[in-house]
């Protein structure tokens, strides 16, 4: 379940709510009672490491190949 940042404009507080993407846009009230809150903007950071590349031509291959560039 997607969890989403939100800010309490009264207390100055943030919080994390978990909720289905379908009530993303509902109000949360934040732990200590007050309902003047704002979601946060959040980003998502991905980690991890690419082990396949891409394979090359096996001749050539244009001018970024060095095809043309004589």
């Amino acid at each position: 379940m997607p969890r989403y940042d939100y800010r309490c404009r009264a207390c100055g507080s943030t919080f994390e709510v978990s909720r289905p993407m379908s009530a993303s846009s509902d109000p949360a009230s934040c732990p200590e009672g007050h309902d003047d809150t704002v979601k946060l903007l959040t980003t998502v950071g991905m980690t991890g490491s690419a082990t396949a590349t891409a394979p090359r031509p096996a001749s050539g291959g244009g001018c970024c190949g060095g095809g043309c560039c004589a």
